[in-house]
């Protein structure tokens, strides 16, 4: 049984994806044993307690510098003894410490079709801004293996989504997310569970 342990900074719903695949059966032989948040009040947080998987928040804000963050992230995220890490919409990034720790067992989800609007600077709706900026007709979204680069780790899976006349960022980051991110990232977890990659 894969130990799952996600990583979110707010709504959660690549969480509650991941939570709906475990329930349906769409995710097999893996367990989410917990959720980590940097930041408190967030909803995902409470989507983690409605479903009965233990939730805490480690945040820049509770830490003298960032060396001490880096240290408690890492202390809190072992605590979990996870066998995969899968970054959902965690906006924070990863101390190197960790990423040598449990290299080749972290994952993100990433809303473009990477090489495409990646790397430092695009995340959330300034993806989507850019791929309507540049007239893209195909965006989509990409799992990859989390290296020391932003966005630069192996392609796990990838699925396009169609721009449409008239899209607005908040248009198409929702087109995306029902149509890409909430199937791959799920799918990319029993893919891993299931594969013994």
């Amino acid at each position: 049984m894969l130990r799952v342990l996600v990583m979110v900074s707010g709504g959660g719903t690549n969480l509650q994806a991941i939570i709906d695949s475990v329930k349906s059966g769409d995710i097999t032989n893996a367990e989410l044993v917990g959720v980590i948040s940097n930041n408190y009040g967030v909803k995902s947080l409470d989507r983690a307690k409605n479903a009965g998987i233990d939730a805490c928040v480690v945040s820049p804000k509770d830490f003298p510098d960032r060396a001490a963050f880096n240290q408690g992230l890492l202390d809190k995220v072992n605590s979990y003894k996870p066998d995969l890490i899968v970054l959902a919409g965690f906006l924070v990034v990863i101390p190197e410490k960790m990423i040598d720790e449990y290299e080749n067992r972290i994952i993100n989800i990433h809303p473009s079709l990477i090489p495409s609007f990646c790397g430092t600077g695009y995340y959330g709706l300034k993806v989507h801004e850019a791929a309507l900026e540049r007239g893209v007709k195909l965006t989509g979204a990409t799992v990859h293996y989390v290296d020391k680069g932003t966005d630069t780790g192996p392609i796990i899976m990838q699925k396009a989504v169609e721009v449409r006349p008239g899209d607005t960022p908040e248009v198409l980051q929702r087109r995306v997310m029902e149509e890409a991110e909430w199937k791959i990232l799920p799918a990319a977890i029993n893919y891993i569970a299931n594969s013994g990659c």
